[in-house]
């Protein structure tokens, strides 16, 4: 069975770093005889820049109808008056596909730890895998703007958040048993009816812990004992800010892939960093978080399960062996980082 990927490569580092993610794919289809077609489309300010809008009709249609999706990176400071900006068509995106489950793994790798914010003893034993509600929240709600006043409205429905909880408890049941939900339930309406929701949904899996953490608790138990985590599950807005602050313990924001999953369509594969314009062009760009996306996808989507670890392990080994690229202190290139990861598998 030939499978169709779509490909998102937008803007910035977006294109060299999704080069990088495909020149990977090849090597390992070859290895384990997995067959695809690839079809890119604009999108982001690229969209913009093609048909006046970052997410175009063609782009849409493609990715519905894909096995698979994987993006790159979007937005630029040249498109921050744009009517619409790259970011709106990534909010459309995730509503029409109804990508509601965003997840980010959160890995050590041994050769990196002394790039971490945290002491040695704190790394210890993490591992541990973040679930963010992704469309629906203060993201999605109603937003108004005056001189004087602003209003952001967060809404959420009981099947919304028992929806995300399930895909928590779910993951926890194949990792270590444990989830923690996290809300603000001493102040949000919101946080009090998907606390209520996280405790009927517990029932249905009497396998697994739950407990419950308002989020600024949890903000500091991630840095103060990161180790205690192992699936964390909550809403839009606390996942967006709570997943970043987990990717920086690994040292470099550039290592951390995600996938948003739909209820039964296409699933979208990306890093977790954003489009770094700045170093866009000169090939500086680390590659490792796109190349890690391209796994999950391997392994989500399509059940490559051989082959999504043989790109895990080169990527471990490449990093052992001290190719590094700038963000981790070293002087390797896109390129040259790429080559070392095809060479390892």
């Amino acid at each position: 069975m030939t499978y169709q990927i779509v490909t998102l490569a937008g803007d910035g580092i977006g294109p060299e770093i999704m080069a990088a993610g495909l020149d990977v794919l090849a090597a390992v289809a070859k290895k384990i005889h997995f067959d695809y077609d690839l079809k890119d489309f604009p999108f982001g300010g690229a969209g913009i820049d093609a048909s006046g809008h970052p997410l175009p009709a063609e782009t849409l249609a493609a990715a519905k109808s894909a096995d698979a999706i994987l993006l790159a990176a979007i937005g630029s400071p040249e498109y921050d008056k744009a009517p619409v900006r790259p970011e709106q068509g990534l909010l459309q995106l995730r509503e029409d596909l109804g990508l509601f489950a965003n997840i980010r793994p959160l890995k050590i790798f041994p050769a990196l730890a002394h790039l971490s914010p945290l002491k040695a003893d704190r790394l210890e034993g993490l591992d541990f895998v973040v679930v963010r509600e992704l469309t629906s929240g203060i993201y999605f709600g109603k937003h108004e703007l005056s001189e004087d006043w602003a209003e952001d409205i967060n809404r959420y429905t009981h099947s919304e958040i028992k929806r995300i909880l399930r895909t928590a408890f779910r993951l926890a049941q194949t990792r270590r048993g444990k989830v923690t939900s996290i809300d603000k339930q001493n102040v949000l309406a919101t946080s009090k009816l998907w606390r209520q929701v996280a405790d009927e949904v517990a029932k249905e899996f009497p396998d697994v812990q739950l407990e419950h953490q308002l989020v600024d608790s949890a903000a500091m138990l991630m840095i103060t004992q990161p180790s205690r985590f192992d699936v964390i599950v909550t809403e839009n807005l606390f996942g967006d800010i709570l997943s970043d602050e987990a990717s920086v313990l690994a040292g470099s924001l550039g290592l951390m892939p995600s996938a948003s999953h739909s209820e039964t369509g296409p699933s979208l594969y990306e890093p977790i960093h954003g489009s770094a314009p700045d170093i866009a062009g000169q090939g500086l760009a680390n590659p490792i978080s796109m190349v890690l996306s391209v796994a999950m996808m391997l392994r989500e989507s399509f059940g490559q399960e051989t082959g999504a670890r043989m790109i895990e392990e080169a990527v471990e080994t490449v990093l052992a062996e001290g190719v590094l690229t700038a963000d981790l202190g070293g002087q390797a290139s896109t390129t040259q980082m790429t080559e070392a990861i095809i060479q390892n598998l």
